[in-house]
């Protein structure tokens, strides 16, 4: 864990599919009075457009092996090495590489950056 540390935000876990990144952030920008829905953010990047969504958080469960996450728009089920996520209708179902302990490349970081940047001056 602890993929990237910066002024703004740190990347607590890092998955990726062909089709998609999911990572959780936590924002370093905010006051410690800051709602921990705002402080810990799942993300879902999609690769060819590297929109951002956030997704909505809204339960969570963890053992010694393997976490998982409930959103409003799906399920999310990781261990240290693979994970899965299906879309919410099941929909969708994303086969995941935990990528936790790499570099996220620029052009993500970037567009994470831009997103940010955007929540803080128009709240």
């Amino acid at each position: 864990m602890g993929t990237l540390t910066t002024n703004l935000f740190e990347c607590l876990y890092f998955l990726e599919s062909p089709e998609l990144y999911l990572l959780e952030i936590k924002r370093n920008d905010l006051n410690e009075y800051a709602a921990i829905a705002e402080k810990y953010q799942w993300l879902r990047i999609d690769k060819s457009s590297l929109e951002i969504s956030r997704l909505s958080f809204r339960s969570m469960d963890s053992s010694k092996d393997v976490e998982e996450r409930f959103f409003e728009e799906g399920f999310l089920k990781f261990n240290s090495t693979t994970g899965t996520f299906i879309e919410k209708y099941n929909s969708a179902q994303h086969s995941l590489e935990n990528i936790s302990r790499q570099e996220i490349p620029s052009k993500v970081l970037d567009s994470i950056y831009n997103m940010l940047s955007k929540n803080k001056t128009n709240p």
